[in-house]
């Protein structure tokens, strides 16, 4: 008989950690370090915070026998990615004051601040309470923030799905006091006072659990590279319910067959009033049946693979008391953004602005700082790292533009076919993780890339690309038409075939390569794509039909 595996360290320290304290207090106290103690790196994950250092940095400190430039990322939790006005010129100031003078957009619809000093924690997390932002569960082995289309001023229906998301969000939210104690209220840290959370239990989930809610027939969420995800049904008008999917995942790691991306299942439909009782129960059976003793392979996704559907949604329906009703037909045209001037159905404007990785530096966040002082709508993050400005009114509209303009802010056209559609994550030189350069190669692939479809013939076509650092699929790699995963410094996995509307996994068609041999397999690829693509045909579809 073999001997059953024994739990991760990870487990260990959250069993410890009496609900997410660990010993914070007494690591932020501590002012001989910038990093803080090795099981609280582990819990300050759930407060929605990673210890980074600058890994640039790290041969010339070591060489003057300085500890690494320790610092550390903060991420929102910001349901469907929407901030008001008066948040965003909150998150403007603390970036500015207490990080690297930057904002970062995330492909989860979130604020991440980076650089921030541990003794600037603390005032970092209470500027935040004050604009009613946290942190809290944004991070960890938890529900993290929950996606939905951020387009809401399209029609009542986009109103309502984002109430769920929000609902979702509050109703899988940790319940321990820790984050308030710690970072807001200053008490004496209490234990053994509560009793273990209903939802998680006493050491929380095996690992990360994602949420998207998509509304067809955009499908910008990427609602199958979820966990967990609902799409909206709507007759008339009106939210009818959701299909249910579960199962997805996009992490997977080099070399370890065992692990892999994922897309999910769809399972059954449910009705509004079903949706939460549906998380929960998908949470707690992850939670009861999920791989503690192997993080690489503790998501839902391979809890799935290793029970069987079936087995799952049998589990599912009897502790839910919900029998799922059979799939409504839905259908997904594309999972990117729409840019440039919209207009609601209450009349008011949207304005959708390229944001390139996400990430706003000094002038684009002094335009945006000057429209949030008298913007009287918001801004909505989108899943793919861009901004809509969103709720313009018709007497501000004209100086929105020009504001925009003059802090070149709208940065998408016509001839940008593949910089329009990219994503990429931090990558190096923060990520622990990376393996190779993402967001700061970003800018030099996307121009090469357009350079070969002009030199091709091709300069319009749609051109979904997608760089991660690392195989753990951060920016959803395995659903672009063509993803550069790291491997290596400079050297990165080419893949192809992904489409368009995020409905199929792409594949491994050259590895380990630099830049130079990427760009030149991309270029005898679309050669060929120019003369054996059938009428409209996508390079996506086509790399898909014709790729071995």
């Amino acid at each position: 008989m073999s001997t059953p595996s024994k739990p991760t360290e990870v487990e260990g320290v959250k069993t410890r950690s009496r609900h997410l304290r660990g010993s914070l207090v007494e690591s932020l106290a501590d002012p001989l370090t910038g990093q803080i103690a090795a099981d609280d790196t582990h819990v300050i994950k759930f407060h929605g915070s990673y210890q980074q250092d600058d890994r640039d940095l790290r041969e010339e400190r070591r060489l003057q026998k300085l500890e690494p430039a320790w610092s550390f990322m903060l991420r929102t939790r910001l349901p469907g990615g929407i901030a008001t006005p008066a948040q965003w010129l909150l998150l403007d100031e603390l970036g500015r004051q207490f990080g690297n003078g930057t904002l970062r957009l995330t492909t989860r619809q979130a604020f991440q601040i980076h650089g921030i000093l541990k003794r600037d924690l603390t005032p970092t997390m209470q500027g935040l309470h004050r604009a009613l932002l946290d942190t809290f569960a944004a991070c960890g082995d938890v529900n993290r923030n929950v996606m939905c289309h951020p387009n809401p001023v399209d029609s009542r229906v986009h109103a309502n799905v984002h109430g769920w998301a929000v609902k979702l969000s509050e109703h899988l939210l940790p319940l321990t006091q820790a984050y308030s104690e710690i970072w807001l209220d200053g008490e004496p840290v209490v234990s053994e006072v509560e009793p273990v959370e209903p939802i998680y239990g006493a050491t929380y989930l095996p690992r990360k659990f994602k949420i998207a809610i998509a509304v067809p027939p955009d499908n910008d969420v990427d609602v199958f590279a979820h966990d967990l995800g609902y799409i909206a049904v709507v007759d008339d008008g009106v939210l009818r319910g959701f299909n249910v999917t579960i199962g997805g995942g996009m992490g997977a790691t080099h070399g370890d067959a065992s692990t892999h991306p994922r897309l999910a299942d769809v399972i059954g439909f449910v009705t509004p009033d079903q949706v939460l009782s549906i998380a929960e129960h998908v949470v707690g059976i992850q939670r009861d049946w999920g791989d503690r003793t192997n993080r690489k392979h503790a998501r839902l996704k391979y809890t799935i693979e290793d029970r069987g559907l079936d087995v799952f949604v049998k589990e599912l329906e009897q502790r839910s008391g919900i029998a799922l009703a059979p799939v409504v037909a839905f259908d997904f045209v594309h999972n990117g953004d729409r840019f440039g001037l919209g207009t609601g159905h209450d009349g008011a404007h949207h304005l959708t602005l390229h944001i390139e990785s996400g990430r706003l530096h000094a002038r684009a966040l002094d335009g945006l700082r000057e429209i949030a002082g008298f913007h009287r709508g918001d801004f909505r993050l989108t899943a793919n790292q861009n901004l809509i400005i969103a709720g313009i009114v018709d007497d501000d509209l004209a100086r929105i533009q020009a504001i925009v303009a003059a802090h070149d802010l709208d940065t998408a056209g016509r001839q940008r076919p593949v910089k329009n559609n990219a994503l990429a994550c931090v990558a190096l030189p923060t990520c622990a993780l990376a393996m190779a350069e993402a967001e700061r190669a970003l800018p030099d692939l996307t121009a090469r890339l357009e350079t070969l479809l002009v030199a091709h013939g091709v300069p319009d076509v749609p051109f979904h690309f997608r760089v991660t650092g690392c195989p753990n699929g951060c920016a959803r790699p395995y659903l672009a038409e063509v993803a550069l995963i790291g491997k290596a410094p400079g050297r990165y996995n080419l893949h192809v075939g992904g489409d368009r509307r995020g409905q199929r996994l792409n594949r491994l068609h050259t590895e380990n390569i630099d830049v130079d041999t990427v760009v030149g397999v991309l270029d005898g690829l679309l050669a060929r794509f120019v003369t054996e693509r059938s009428a409209n045909e996508d390079f996506g579809d086509w790399s898909n039909r014709t790729q071995p």
